[in-house]
């Protein structure tokens, strides 16, 4: 499951390079969904299924307990301002309800180009006992992508977390 798929660069080209194994794209603003819908076609990628809602709502009616083996977060809105930080996704109930959807062992892959966030992730998982794990070198299996381009033009540090189940 691929959580904000944006403009969907790093979800088509994942899927592309993993044909038997089947993606679900979560976005709640679906400007992107039209580009990721025409890479999907013009590469015919038939393994990737998109869901215009919540992630919330997804994992509460869509999504049996247990049943996923993996989740990207990439680059999620880092809310920079402190009266915004509610709105983060990174927080305790998301850990707990993506924890009940994620099989054991299964992981969470999180990317960042806001240090003040990568910090606030370290600092929500260092809490958890449902997941192991934290900064990891950016494995060559994750896609760069236009926002990440923008953000390393502007010397933003890239954080690449990865969190297994336990």
């Amino acid at each position: 499951m691929e959580i904000g798929y944006g403009m969907g660069e790093a979800t088509w080209q994942i899927a592309k390079a993993n044909p038997d194994i089947n993606y679900i794209g979560v976005e709640v603003h679906m400007p992107g969904a039209g580009k990721l819908m025409a890479k999907l076609a013009e590469h015919e990628i038939t393994n990737v299924r998109l869901i215009e809602r919540d992630v919330f709502e997804v994992f509460h009616y869509m999504v049996k307990d247990a049943s996923l083996d993996g989740a990207h977060l990439f680059f999620p809105d880092p809310w920079p301002k402190k009266r915004h930080f509610k709105r983060r996704i990174i927080q305790d109930r998301f850990l707990s309800e993506i924890a009940t959807k994620l099989k054991p062992g299964a992981y969470l892959h999180i990317a960042t180009d806001w240090v003040p966030y990568a910090e606030w992730i370290s600092e929500v998982f260092s809490k958890s006992t449902l997941f192991i794990g934290g900064v990891i070198a950016r494995p060559d299996s994750r896609p760069l992508t236009r926002f990440e381009g923008q953000g390393i033009s502007k010397d933003h540090a890239v954080n690449d977390f990865r969190y297994l189940k336990v």
